[in-house]
């Protein structure tokens, strides 16, 4: 939901940039690596170490670069299939490493609830992704953005600079508001890939789903044809 009006927002400043790098001869998988590694590399370092509004504001910075490289393939009038999967790669890594280190932080100060929910917005968050990944490979749909990568960047970075500006309590919201809808998320894709594959095997079979065969009875066995 969010990344689509992020991207719109964006779009004018993006794109010039996306141009300018491009005419200098930058690819965009260099833009895609450089980012993941800055961010990744910051998450883990700052805010482990208590730095939070320096670590929300470098990292959720550099995720810009997520839409610059995608910007930048469009200005070159070159679609990559790798450059696709690289991107996606990348993604998983950092928001990986965003929740790693928020679960890092926590257990240093012994806030083992918090622990528990940050490594369930890790699980869930590759979860969601790994679902329609593999529900598109099988020609089905997966439906259900409740939450997805910008949500899981805006409120676990979001909690982590409203802590470190000193909002009590602020990571703990947070965390529990991307957790409960992290895992409707997972749900409602789940429930979607079935629903689409029950669907897919009616349309294949001629079967309509609740529906017995025509050539069977429905009454029993006493049923006559």
């Amino acid at each position: 939901m969010i990344n689509e009006w992020a991207r719109a927002a964006l779009k004018g400043g993006v794109e010039h940039t996306a141009a300018w790098l491009v005419r200098r001869g930058v690819h965009p998988d260099a833009v895609t690596v450089t980012g993941t590694a800055l961010s990744t590399g910051a998450a883990l370092w700052l805010i482990p170490t208590d730095h939070l509004v320096a670590g929300a504001l470098v990292v959720g910075g550099l995720a810009m670069l997520d839409v610059l490289d995608g910007a930048m393939a469009r200005a070159r009038g070159v679609t990559s299939p790798f450059g696709g999967v690289l991107d996606s790669v990348c993604d998983r890594l950092v928001d990986g490493a965003v929740f790693a280190a928020v679960a890092w932080w926590a257990a240093e100060r012994e806030l083992w609830l918090l622990v528990a929910l940050a490594l369930t917005c890790l699980v869930s968050g590759q979860l969601i992704s790994y679902i329609k990944a593999r529900a598109g490979e099988a020609g089905l749909r997966a439906e259900g953005e409740l939450v997805e990568r910008a949500e899981r960047l805006i409120l676990g970075l979001g909690g982590c600079l409203l802590l470190g500006l000193g909002v009590p309590y602020a990571l703990d919201v947070a965390l529990w508001l991307l957790t409960v809808g992290s895992v409707i998320t997972v749900g409602q894709r789940i429930v979607a890939v079935w629903r689409s594959a029950r669907d897919q095997y009616g349309a294949a079979t001629g079967h309509t789903p609740g529906r017995a065969p025509a050539d069977q009875p429905t009454d029993g066995p006493g049923a006559s044809a």
